[in-house]
This record gives C-alpha cells, structure tokens and sequence, in this order.
C-alpha cells in the first residue's frame, strides 16, 4: 500500500475575519494596560485558557479576540462540508476500496435538527450494501466507515494517516471490508453499515463535537456485532485523535488491539476493557514506539 498523502484541509470561511483581528492586535500589543497573572507560566504546559491577565475589570483584548477566533473555527468545523470527491481519491491512491453512501438525513440542517436521521443509513444505499455483501467470498471480520460527523475538518486531516498507521498493526487474515465513506453521520450509522456487509465487527472514525480549543478532533467508535438498536454501553470508543492530542500511532495501537480482543472474545463495549499500554507488539504491526 502507498504512503498516505497528505490530505488538504477545508477552507474556513467564516472564522478568517476572526483570525485577521487577532493577528492585527497581538501585532501590536499594549501589555501597560494588561496585569499579567502570577502563575502565566503554567500556560505553556496547555491550551486551556487559563492566566489571560487582566485589563481593567475584563479579560485583555487579544484573548476576548482568541475566543471568538476559537468560537468561528468550531463553528465553521461544524458547517462546512466535508469534500467526499477528495478524500475518496485519496483514499484510492492509497490503495483502498471505496464506497460512498449517505444517512438519511438530507442536508446539514436536517442532521443538526435531527440526531436520529442521521443515525440511519439512506435506503437505497442500504440496499447497495448488501448487495455488495453477496459478492464477498466469507463474511468480513471488519468494516470500517469515515463519517463526517460534527467535524468534517477532523476527518478531512486525520482518517487518512490514521488508517495507513492502523491497517499495518491488525493481525495476519484479517478480512476487511471497503471503506464506506457516509455523510451527513453519527455514530450508530455504522450499526446499518456493519449488519448490511455481514461484518462480524464494525469502526466509525468520525468527527467530534468541535471544542473550543480543538475543531478538528476525530473519534472511533467499535462494535462487536453491528446491528440498529446497538447501545453505546456496547461500543469502545476512542476520542481526541488530532496532533495536539492522541497521536496516529498510539490509537492504532489501542485500535488494534480491541479489534483483535472484541473477535477473540465476541464482545465490546463495557465487556472489553483497553489493557493494550502493556502490549508492546500486536501480530502483524508495530509497537506505538516504532512511529
């Protein structure tokens, strides 16, 4: 399989007016007028907002400028649509499958005002899964769907390297199925996706609810079993895959390690806990050390 390319990132259009005005003022800042915090120091140890300093009775100008910079970028991460036309070439170039579907729900707003649309898997492309599913030799041990969730700018960066860092590391025989790329998705979609391919367990990267510190953190939600009506106490999820959080390489690791457990042991969920900090090689893959 090739080396992943390096996925572009979405525009952003409303959060560029936000990012001019910080940019102007801490290009000229007035620190008279700014009491600093005797623990500042502390920032450089996180992102939080924590010792803003202090101007007058409210926070500095430039830190009340960072927030509503922060504030337009989940905003935006939430709204613009993630390019399906370019990640499925680069997901071609990288020697995947492809298949592309949608949920049920039919446009953004549908999927902000309708949580349970976009859980279901559209009709027509239900049907064109198992359709596919009648082609396979054997019945797949793994499905793996890229929805865009609330965070088309996470999947838009991070899916692609993520899979090149977790297909490596999954035991020798594992037979997966195309990736189905789902828009308009949350995370029980993949319950229609995994049960329409016959695949004995399922994985969602999607993205996350934006944060105000993090607007493109992509999760993965695992399902031993998929099938509609699936609860969440019956899937292992691992959240805030991004570079400033969970490198690839450690939740590749972690990936692979509950995928192999949930088919050894038939189960997920609260059955399945992570013990994988204490394995150092999986078959077939690489120890998080060798990234």
């Amino acid at each position: 399989m090739s080396p992943a390319p390096t996925p572009p990132e979405p525009a952003l259009p409303a959060s560029r007016t936000a990012v001019a005005a910080v940019t102007a003022v801490a290009a000229a800042p007035d620190s008279a007028l700014v009491t600093a915090m005797p623990w500042r120091d502390w920032r450089s140890a996180t992102t939080a907002r924590i010792a803003l300093g202090r101007a007058g009775v409210s926070i500095p100008t430039d830190e009340a400028l960072r927030f509503g910079c922060a504030h337009a970028l989940a905003r935006d991460a939430i709204h613009t649509a993630l390019d399906v036309d370019a990640l499925k070439t680069q997901l071609e170039q990288a020697g995947h499958a492809v298949v592309c579907a949608r949920s049920c729900a039919t446009d953004r707003t549908t999927y902000l005002r309708r949580p349970d649309l976009g859980r279901q898997l559209d009709a027509a492309d239900l049907d064109r899964l198992r359709a596919l599913a009648t082609r396979f030799g054997r019945a797949p041990d793994l499905a793996i769907v890229v929805g865009d969730g609330l965070s088309s700018l996470a999947v838009q960066r991070h899916a692609l390297p993520l899979l090149a860092a977790l297909l490596p590391q999954l035991a020798p025989g594992t037979h997966v199925a195309p990736l189905v790329v789902v828009q308009q998705a949350r995370v029980a979609v993949a319950d229609d996706v995994g049960e329409a391919l016959n695949a004995r367990l399922c994985v969602i990267l999607i993205g996350e609810r934006p944060g105000l510190s993090s607007p493109d953190s992509l999760g993965l939600y695992l399902t031993y079993g998929p099938r509609r009506g699936r609860h969440d106490a019956e899937r292992n999820c691992i959240s805030n895959i991004r570079l400033e959080g969970l490198s690839y390489a450690l939740a590749a690791h972690k990936l692979a390690w509950l995928i192999t457990q949930a088919l050894a042991l038939g189960q997920s969920g609260i059955a399945l806990k992570d013990d994988s900090e204490g394995v150092e090689r999986l078959p077939g893959g690489a120890s998080p050390q060798d990234a």
